[in-house]
């Protein structure tokens, strides 16, 4: 008799190699964050949708924005889980060994016309992910009508349970930063803006 089928979540390949962001991103940082951190989020989030067949065509976008009607006994797994799987996916995709890319066309109109201008918009979002409690992430988000704003959400809750398009996320739990940066946060806030992937982000701001 065979098992019933679900899906199973993996970790995507990276777009590039463990060493392309350094010196912004080291190379150790990069191999522990992506095969260790993302690896046990994907292994934990199947370990939760194993006992619960009737999950196994929703996708993680579908997931994440049905959390709260998903079973009790998974709903937490799958928030912290789910979402760090979510979220590690599009960090990764975030980045890029193109350093010192700049924002143009419509993701920069749509900047201007949020923040005023791109100075103030990194200036906004640096100060969301320094004020992040302990663990979480800083986001540019969408929502439906296609109107930017940023948020500052803790842990591995993901913009999109509360109905919003993540288009820019920036990992400040210390596993992202400490072997390079230590408890300099700050510091790494700053390296970041080096390597943002802005094709990638005007790519999700037009994709939905």
């Amino acid at each position: 008799m065979k098992g019933v089928l679900k899906m199973t979540f993996t970790v995507p390949a990276l777009p590039y190699e463990y060493d392309a962001l350094e010196p912004y991103i080291d190379q150790k940082t990069m191999q522990l964050h992506h095969d260790k951190h993302h690896q046990t989020y994907v292994d934990k989030l199947n370990k939760a949708l194993e006992g619960h067949p009737e999950l196994a065509d929703y996708s993680l976008t579908e997931l994440l924005q049905t959390l709260e009607k998903l079973p009790a006994d998974i709903k937490t797994a799958v928030r912290n889980n789910g979402g760090g799987h979510a979220n590690h996916t599009l960090f990764w995709e975030s980045l890029t060994p193109s350093f010192d890319t700049a924002p143009t066309g419509a993701l920069l109109a749509k900047l201007e016309t949020a923040f005023g201008s791109v100075a103030e918009f990194k200036k906004e979002f640096t100060a969301a992910a320094i004020g992040v409690f302990g663990s979480g992430w800083a986001w540019l988000v969408a929502d439906a009508e296609g109107n930017l704003s940023i948020l500052g959400l803790p842990n591995q809750d993901s913009p999109i349970t509360s109905g919003k398009r993540p288009l820019l996320g920036l990992d400040v739990w210390e596993h992202a930063y400490y072997l390079k940066y230590q408890n300099r946060r700050p510091e790494y806030i700053a390296a970041f803006w080096h390597i943002v992937n802005w094709e990638k982000v005007a790519q999700r701001l037009t994709d939905h």
